[in-house]
């Protein structure tokens, strides 16, 4: 089958493209704005990319169109495959009937930490020998791709893995479809990692997102298995509207929980009982708790502890996760896909901690739909306060950020222009100091503008 896929760059769409390769299919796509880690992985791929929703790709005569939710009715290419009556589905149902109609899906779902605990849990499995497929929001280290298909466990070379861990979205499905991607799934093992509101531009309140997550306990099968952030209230209210589904708790006691700390990992227990002691160097409490999910759902497939909490000690985390881009006059230069002003604050307060009181300078570009809706602007100065310095790229915003940023007073300061952004951070910084750069897109590549400005 030959596939063309209508915004392939984006993190899902680009898994996506992968394993329809790998399953061999002929593979084609367009986007906008393409940039790394994604569009790097696709070339590698050898799959061809169109930049732009030029009218002549209609000429490629695929199969079937596969479209992204960055599609808007008005587009020209999609407007013209809907006036010709041509094939087209969404990436999630292509993916459901293709990829995972025959496996044991193992879903990661939240508003924070989808991607790491996505990761975490894939090479869990595959340490174990399980050969797991996975789709993943970002790069794991530990494998170097987003997504693949289940492969041959080295035990048993003549069958095929049948579990597939798959990060599981919220966001919606295309246009033609506004449920949750993630209702398309169908898996046997979920994780509900938190829960929080976010994509102001398509849910109107909490409410409207925990009703997606309902929508998915509905899918989840009476003898799989639901591992829940019991730190949630938001978690409390979408299992009281209906669970069918034996749950575990996680990140508080009687479930899986944190036992006492160390500089180096934390012991890991269940229902009090310990489990082991997880060495790493991953920083927060958040992803602590990833950890405690990850484990808690290997050990639905017969995964141990012992063997999850091992694997863990080999965890490299995922590309953009904290992710050290480069040193330059004695300053270290941070790349973080943080947007939400939870995940910044988290961000903030995990490299605070391992920093100690070494200066650290934010930069940051609000540019998720959320973000630049203003909705959570007051929210971040609160996020941010554990930083020395502040600078925010606000070009493009629907709001002042300056005036959002005015409670920091002197410590915060915003651009529209990123060449004046980089003079002013790399004039500000110090040997010794961290800067922490903070987006969900490629920021212009201001990592590198960053370190070069500070060679000089």
């Amino acid at each position: 089958m030959h596939i063309h896929i209508l915004g392939i760059c984006g993190t899902f769409m680009g898994g996506l493209a992968a394993l329809a390769r790998e399953a061999g299919h002929t593979v084609t796509g367009c986007d906008a704005g393409v940039y790394p880690p994604m569009s790097t992985q696709l070339e590698a791929l050898g799959i061809s990319l169109i930049e732009g929703w030029g009218l002549e790709q209609l000429a490629l005569g695929p199969d079937l169109f596969v479209v992204g939710n960055v599609m808007k009715r008005g587009n020209p290419l999609m407007e013209e495959i809907l006036n010709r009556g041509l094939r087209y589905t969404s990436g999630p149902e292509w993916l459901r009937d293709h990829i995972l109609a025959d496996k044991w899906v193992l879903a990661v779902a939240g508003t924070h930490g989808k991607t790491t605990t996505s990761a975490m849990l894939a090479w869990v499995l595959e340490d174990a020998g399980l050969a797991p497929g996975f789709l993943v929001g970002g790069v794991p280290e530990n494998f170097g791709i987003s997504a693949r298909l289940p492969g041959r466990p080295p035990q048993d070379p003549a069958s095929i893995s049948p579990f597939f861990v798959i990060e599981a979205d919220e966001y919606d499905t295309a246009f033609f479809d506004k449920r949750s991607k993630f209702v398309h799934y169908r898996p046997r093992t979920a994780i509900l990692n938190n829960l929080e509101f976010d994509h102001a531009d398509i849910f109107n309140d909490l409410a409207a997102i925990e009703t997606q997550f309902h929508h998915l306990v509905r899918t989840v099968p009476g003898h799989g298995l639901l591992i829940i952030n019991g730190r949630e209230e938001s978690m409390n209210r979408v299992l009281a509207r209906g669970c069918w589904t034996p749950f575990e708790r996680f990140g508080v006691e009687g479930g899986w929980s944190v036992g006492a700390h160390y500089s180096d990992g934390f012991d890991v227990l269940y229902k009090g009982e310990p489990q082991g002691r997880l060495q790493w160097d991953l920083l927060g409490e958040h992803n602590a708790l990833n950890a405690l999910a990850a484990i808690a759902a290997a050990r639905s497939i017969g995964v141990t502890p012992a063997m999850s909490i091992a694997a863990l000690a080999h965890f490299r985390n995922v590309k953009r996760r904290m992710e050290i881009k480069g040193v330059a006059g004695g300053v270290t230069v941070y790349d973080d896909f943080a947007h939400h002003p939870t995940a910044i604050a988290t961000t903030v307060a995990g490299l605070r901690k391992k920093v100690g009181k070494a200066r650290i300078l934010a930069v940051l570009e609000p540019r998720s739909n959320t973000m630049k809706l203003g909705t959570m602007k007051e929210a971040l100065p609160g996020s941010l306060k554990e930083a020395d310095l502040v600078f925010c790229y606000g070009a493009n915003l629907g709001w002042n950020p300056a005036e959002a940023l005015a409670p920091l007073g002197d410590k915060a300061q915003s651009f529209d222009d990123l060449d004046a952004l980089v003079s002013s951070v790399a004039a500000a910084a110090q040997s010794g100091d961290q800067i922490l750069v903070m987006s969900n897109g490629g920021f212009g590549g201001v990592h590198g503008k960053l370190l070069a400005a500070l060679e000089k």
